[in-house]
């Protein structure tokens, strides 16, 4: 910190006070202190709802260089909670960049810090797990560091935290398949959920031919069948899914109709709950753009890009009838490669699957955009009549071959299951 800097702290509930410099606006932000991994993707990182309450730290040491732009947020604003970074770009260097970084976190009140060692942060949230935080800066960070823990231990916890109505759409809106170079007509009509969705999520369908209708959180099952959909997507976003029945119950409804489903991160949570399992808060969670995920079917291993503190509690490797028996089979379809926390469902005799990471990777890899297809394939089968199930998702070439056609003992072993450890 050079002697010009405003002086901004952090402190964490259990009374750990790191000294930095103020970065964007000047206050007091309390959250959930959480990490995230990634290199690249800062912007899309901020405009992501489900960071909504929650204090980002930034593994990356070089932040802003990039400065912002018109074209990278994936919402209109930016929800994360507070922000930590080491170094702060002193200028923005590239060609799309309209604005810098800290004058847009200031522009819309945004209180980070800058030049603290995040590595530190990140390994002592690691060990101790995600806890709540706070970053203060300018008059607030003159006042007794008792005081500032206090005020960080009075926050509510993550836990219990209803947080979609928060996030959501206002209004309903249409994103059409003409608007992102589909060319023809419509392949079906999706109602997308958005309880924190991100902006690429839609495009992506809409790439592949789907007309899709945004709705709000709060929408109910007669709104959704007036617009006599082909496909029902519930997207990421921010929360316990324990909190979200409203959403679980919709999601029965729309299971019981028989019309394909396919959900994303919080739409997983709430698919594995509408099955009759259970949810669970994760130590310090999975949020970056490099998270290893294994595919059990196929034994194919994705780089995916992640964001999320609460996890599925399913077997993983079995194949079982869902505690709620009336959809039949499912499976643990996908598993981290990290700590075997179930990364995706598949539905053997209805017609929904869903996973737990972003394939729409924005920023990320694209290793997992595949799954927007097999959602396309369900439809267009669901529209022509035919009886596919969430194992359908599954092209034939990519089944993993079982131990009765294979000699070798090359396949990938399955992951054994259960809650996340610190690694």
């Amino acid at each position: 910190m050079s002697t010009t800097d405003t002086l901004a702290l952090l402190i964490l509930e259990d009374g750990t006070v790191y000294e930095g410099a103020a970065y964007g606006a000047a206050g007091t932000a309390l959250g959930e202190a959480v990490f995230n991994t990634g290199m690249t993707g800062y912007q899309e990182t901020l405009t992501d709802p489900s960071y909504l309450q929650q204090i980002v730290v930034q593994t990356a040491p070089h932040i802003g260089n990039t400065g912002v732009n018109d074209q990278d947020p994936e919402s209109r604003r930016i929800w994360a909670a507070g922000y930590v970074v080491r170094d702060a770009a002193r200028r923005a260097s590239n060609w799309r960049a309209i604005g810098t970084l800290d004058d847009e976190l200031t522009a819309q009140g945004i209180v980070a810090i800058k030049d603290i060692d995040t590595r530190a942060v990140t390994r002592r949230l690691r060990d101790r797990g995600a806890m709540k935080a706070g970053v203060f800066s300018g008059e607030a960070a003159a006042r007794p560091h008792s005081e500032l823990l206090a005020e960080v231990r009075a926050q509510p916890d993550m836990r219990g935290a209803r947080l979609a109505q928060t996030v959501t759409t206002e209004e309903a809106y249409l994103v059409e398949p003409a608007e992102h170079q589909w060319q023809g007509e419509p392949l079906g009509t999706v109602v997308a959920v958005d309880l924190g969705m991100k902006h690429m999520t839609p495009v992506r369908m809409a790439q592949r031919g789907l007309r899709v209708h945004v709705l709000p959180a709060d929408t109910s099952f007669s709104t959704i069948a007036q617009l006599k959909p082909d496909g029902v997507f519930l997207s990421n976003g921010p929360g316990d899914p324990a909190t979200a029945e409203e959403q679980i119950s919709l999601l029965r409804e729309i299971l019981d109709s028989g019309t394909p489903f396919f959900g994303i991160c919080f739409g997983n949570q709430i698919l594995g709950r509408a099955l009759g399992f259970d949810t669970y808060k994760l130590t310090f969670g999975h949020r970056g753009i490099n998270q290893p995920v294994m595919d059990h079917a196929t034994g194919k291993v994705e780089i995916t890009s992640q964001n999320h503190g609460f996890a599925v509690d399913a077997p993983v490797g079995e194949t079982l009838t869902a505690p709620e028996s009336r959809y039949g089979r499912v499976q643990v379809s996908h598993s981290s490669l990290n700590d075997s926390v179930v990364e995706g469902l598949r539905c053997l005799d209805i017609a929904a699957f869903s996973v737990q990471y972003h394939p729409e990777a924005a920023a990320g890899p694209h290793d997992s955009a595949y799954l927007f297809d097999r959602f396309v394939e369900l439809i267009t089968a669901h529209r022509s009549g035919a009886q596919l199930t969430g194992a359908d998702t599954l092209a034939p070439t990519d089944r993993r071959p079982s131990a009765a056609e294979t000699t070798t003992a090359d396949s990938a072993p399955a992951a054994t299951g259960g809650h996340q450890t610190n690694a």
